[in-house]
């Protein structure tokens, strides 16, 4: 089993305060690449899990989402050739998960 990266400065540190963790998760997000994705990921999943609250990490669910979407993007674009995006980095998600237009 492999565990998650966190970076020793948090480990020295102790757990950051809320507004922190969300800040870097929200950076995470905007610097990762390819080829920084899977430790990029696991680092953010050991600070959303340091959030002490429900709501906090509510505020945080959107660059999770963005993350593990371009995860799965980049990890089908490794196994399965050129893969379907198109190069884009951003999955292009409206945000209405599961509901069609129609609906109200």
């Amino acid at each position: 089993m492999t565990r998650g990266f966190v970076p020793l400065k948090t480990l020295k540190q102790g757990p950051p305060d809320p507004g922190a963790a969300l800040d870097e998760i929200r950076r995470i997000y905007f610097k990762t690449s390819r080829q920084t994705i899977e430790h990029d990921f696991a680092h953010a999943i050991e600070l959303l899990k340091s959030l002490p609250t429900e709501d906090e990490r509510e505020k945080a669910t959107v660059y999770m989402e963005g993350l593990a979407e371009m995860r799965k993007e980049w990890e089908r674009g490794r196994s399965g050739g050129s893969g379907g995006s198109g190069g884009s980095r951003k999955s292009g998600r409206s945000g209405t998960r599961g509901k069609s237009e129609g609906q109200k």
